[in-house]
């Protein structure tokens, strides 16, 4: 019977011990288990970290790329541009006699004051007349370069807006020329007497030409400004109906500063400019419709 009672205890540890074992077989599995899963997660993070680091590289590279793009672009209409006003200039140069004769016709005869003026007075004149030749080929470029950006109703809003542009500012510069400046240099002219004699010097005449009649050829793109605001929304045409008698005032006082001091230099420079916002005015009322 003691044998017997010792058999069984035996058998009982034996059980015990291996309950034991296979617990711990058991515990260490689930630990290997639990760590492989760990190491899974963190491979797969790993990965789509660096998934999304491969897709933010080729979008910073392709943002890169458009801006040097358009960098490039631009360079190469400038160098267009430049083209065309070297081109235009070779023309002008052609005629740079008659071209000077008009030029000189409003004050009469010139001097030049340094031995290098009349030279200097040449290429200013010749690079001014190719810019102006030019003018169609600057504003194509310009257009050109916006043209890809542009949806296909802009595109057609631009292609007239372009050429009317073009012979607005050259209208302007005429009208400034052919009608303001005699008016201009007969008042500034009568200013002497016979002991102040004028003696005007070929290069500050034609600085003072340039300086007279490009604002104009600005001020002439004034419906076409009131376009471009009418259409971005920033004006209406009940806003510049109601804003027309200030605009008349403002346009005396700018003819008042930037034109001999009588009526007539003032009225020739404040009408044009009444009349363009009128014209102005009418295109965003019954063009636009607003």
């Amino acid at each position: 019977m003691a044998n017997t009672s010792e058999v069984s205890s035996v058998s009982d540890e034996l059980t015990v011990q291996q309950e034991e074992a296979v617990q711990e077989q058991e515990s260490t599995m689930q630990e290997r288990e639990d760590v492989q899963q760990e190491k899974a997660v963190q491979e797969q993070e790993n990965a789509g970290q660096g998934h999304e680091a491969g897709q933010q590289e080729p979008e910073e590279q392709a943002a890169n790329m458009s801006i040097l793009a358009h960098l490039t672009e631009l360079r190469r209409r400038i160098l267009y541009s430049l083209l065309g006003v070297a081109m235009g200039s070779a023309i002008a140069y052609g005629f740079l006699d008659r071209i000077m004769a008009w030029l000189v016709e409003p004050a009469g005869k010139l001097y030049y004051m340094q031995p290098a003026e009349a030279f200097f007075v040449y290429i200013k004149v010749t690079m001014f007349s190719g810019f102006i030749i030019s003018l169609p080929i600057i504003f194509y470029q310009a257009w050109a370069f916006l043209l890809p950006a542009l949806t296909m109703r802009e595109r057609l809003m631009m292609s007239i807006l372009v050429p009317v542009s073009v012979v607005l500012f050259a209208a302007g510069m005429l009208f400034s020329f052919k009608l303001v400046l005699p008016v201009a240099m007969s008042f500034f002219l009568g200013m002497g007497n016979t002991d102040f004699q004028p003696f005007l010097s070929a290069g500050s005449y034609f600085d003072f030409i340039l300086t007279f009649v490009l604002p104009f050829g600005m001020l002439f793109e004034m419906p076409l400004v009131m376009l471009v605001l009418a259409w971005m929304g920033i004006v209406t045409s009940d806003m510049l109906a109601a804003k027309f008698r200030v605009v008349i005032v403002v346009c005396f006082v700018i003819g008042a500063l930037f034109t001999p001091p009588d009526v007539i230099s003032q009225s020739m420079m404040a009408i044009p400019m009444i009349l363009l916002y009128g014209v102005g005015y009418l295109a965003v009322k019954y063009i636009l419709h607003k």
